[in-house]
């Protein structure tokens, strides 16, 4: 159809990396110093974030990081500001038990 795939890819994964770059400028700049595995967390909570909405459905990982905000402040409120990521991790794997494709995530069926 005209498109060129390796360009569409190459341009995507530019796109990217110029967001996460930019992301971590914006986070870090608060941190007077870094690690190596100073991005570990927020990673781990991106992926949380995806997973809690469903992985591959966008508007999922969107309503993902706002529900993961949202029982992160509130834990932090109430319950402990040293449990706040367990109790994220936690909700997680609950969510996981009921459904396991994610809140939006839409099953797959196997054909055989």
């Amino acid at each position: 159809m005209g498109v060129n795939v390796n360009k569409t890819i190459s341009i995507t994964f530019a796109i990217g990396s110029a967001l996460a770059a930019v992301a971590s400028v914006l986070l870090f700049s608060a941190y007077p110093s870094l690690m190596p595995t100073s991005g570990s967390m927020p990673g781990i909570k991106a992926f949380v974030a995806a997973v809690f909405g469903g992985i591959g459905s966008i508007p999922g990982a969107m309503i993902g990081g706002i529900l993961l905000g949202v029982i992160e402040i509130l834990s932090r409120a109430y319950i402990s500001t040293q449990l706040a990521d367990a109790i994220v991790f936690a909700v997680l794997i609950l969510v996981l038990i009921i459904k396991p494709t994610g809140i939006m995530g839409k099953q797959i069926r196997e054909k055989v």
